[in-house]
């Protein structure tokens, strides 16, 4: 129908025509049909679409949809409000240093207090010249109840009922052994007849009124082999001064004692005693048959009781308690040249720990020590075996086991 002569260019009939916006015509190649799944890469000719964005409804998701994640919560510090909590919690670690505040300011009394106390301690030239026992294991302490009146008032020494304020003798003597077995506190009756040193045989307490400690040390490690490691001297008022310090102890008489010329009068039993009981008790050698071996026995209950005193929880809980204790020390207390607190701190607790207590093995009431089973003592004390000790050894009144039952 249309007979209209065909230009240059134009296709033959029956041929598609070729659009120059659509394409098509003979030379196009043909589209590539899509396949399933893959898009088509449109042609440098078409007009490239973007993917149209889904508004977001209310409405409920549909199978294969993915949920619509949760609204996330406001960081801390962003304008949020802090957790109810959060003051609480403030106000606890407010308290908790306070509180460690108080500890360690408590603490800090506790080391002071022994510090300023130990600058007005007397100190005591006690080792001798000359040979000595060799280093041993184990420490070995000398403590010696001198019953020198120096410091006390004339009201004093008539309330502990001293008498001569010029007596200058050792009262008592033990020897404390610490070391890898149980503590063991012996003591050296002061009647024992014994080597001193430049005075032949006598008693042994005439050392100390000759040649004061260094003469006593000497006399003990002479006789005994025992190398002394560090030297304690307490005066008579040490025992009444450190009772009444830790508010009295307890005292266990097996009969009734009334000494006049200690000041005694307790009845039999278990009871509790002040300073001057405590004092008396410890003194008196007038009640019994073995006098002065009855009253060394007393010495070391006493002794006991201190230490458990002493390491009463309620003595570092009350602090007027642990004032009045520690300083009470130094009016009572001397201890040997080279002994720092730490070394005292050291033998105050072995006193209050105290495994095996008994006498020097002795022969009679006279005082003979007993050849053979003194040195078998004093042995085991230098070797530091004091574990292998065997019962009948280690005594009350340093009798054998068969004469004490």
């Amino acid at each position: 129908m249309n007979d209209r002569p065909r230009g240059d260019g134009e296709p033959a009939e029956g041929t598609p025509e070729y659009h120059w916006l659509y394409g098509g015509g003979a030379d196009t190649p043909p589209a590539p049909t899509p396949q399933s799944g893959s898009p088509r890469e449109p042609r440098p000719d078409e007009t490239r679409m973007m993917p149209a964005m889904a508004r977001p409804t209310n409405e409920p998701a549909r199978a294969g949809t993915p949920p619509t994640p949760p609204p996330v919560a406001p960081t801390p510090g962003q304008g949020s409000t802090p957790p109810p909590s959060a003051p609480r919690r403030r106000g606890f670690r407010f308290y908790l240093r306070i509180v460690l505040a108080l500890l360690l300011l408590w603490v800090a009394y506790l080391v002071v207090v022994p510090i300023y106390a130990w600058t007005h301690v007397t100190k005591v030239e006690w080792e001798p010249k000359g040979d000595r026992p060799d280093d041993q294991p184990g420490t070995t302490y000398l403590m010696v109840g001198s019953d020198s009146r120096a410091g006390l008032t004339k009201e004093q020494r008539k309330e502990y009922a001293t008498g001569n304020p010029s007596s200058q003798l050792s009262d008592t003597i033990m020897i404390l052994h610490t070391g890898s077995g149980p503590n063991l506190l012996m003591s050296i009756p002061r009647d024992s007849l014994v080597d001193v040193p430049g005075y032949g045989t006598t008693k042994i307490n005439a050392a100390y009124s000759h040649g004061g400690a260094k003469l006593l040390v000497k006399t003990i490690e002479q006789n005994t082999g025992i190398r002394i490691d560090d030297y304690v001297e307490i005066g008579l008022g040490g025992v009444a001064g450190v009772v009444d310090a830790v508010g009295g102890i307890e005292i266990c008489p097996t009969q009734r004692m009334k000494d006049p010329l200690a000041g005694l009068n307790v009845k039999k039993g278990c009871q509790q005693a002040d300073g001057r009981t405590a004092l008396a008790y410890s003194r008196s050698r007038h009640t019994s048959a073995v006098g002065d071996i009855d009253r060394v026995k007393h010495q070391r209950e006493v002794v006991a009781a201190v230490g458990d005193g002493v390491l009463s929880p309620w003595t570092f809980i009350n602090p007027v308690r642990y004032w009045r204790l520690t300083n009470a020390i130094p009016d009572f207390f001397a201890f040997g040249e080279g002994m720092g607190p730490v070394r005292a701190g050291m033998w105050a607790l072995a006193m209050t720990n105290v495994g095996l207590s008994c006498v020097v093995p002795i022969s009679d009431l006279a005082v003979h020590w007993d050849p053979k089973r003194s040195k078998q003592m004093f042995d085991y004390i230098k070797e530091d075996k004091t574990d292998d000790i065997p019962k009948g050894l280690c005594t009350p009144t340093g009798l054998p086991k068969s004469v004490t039952g």
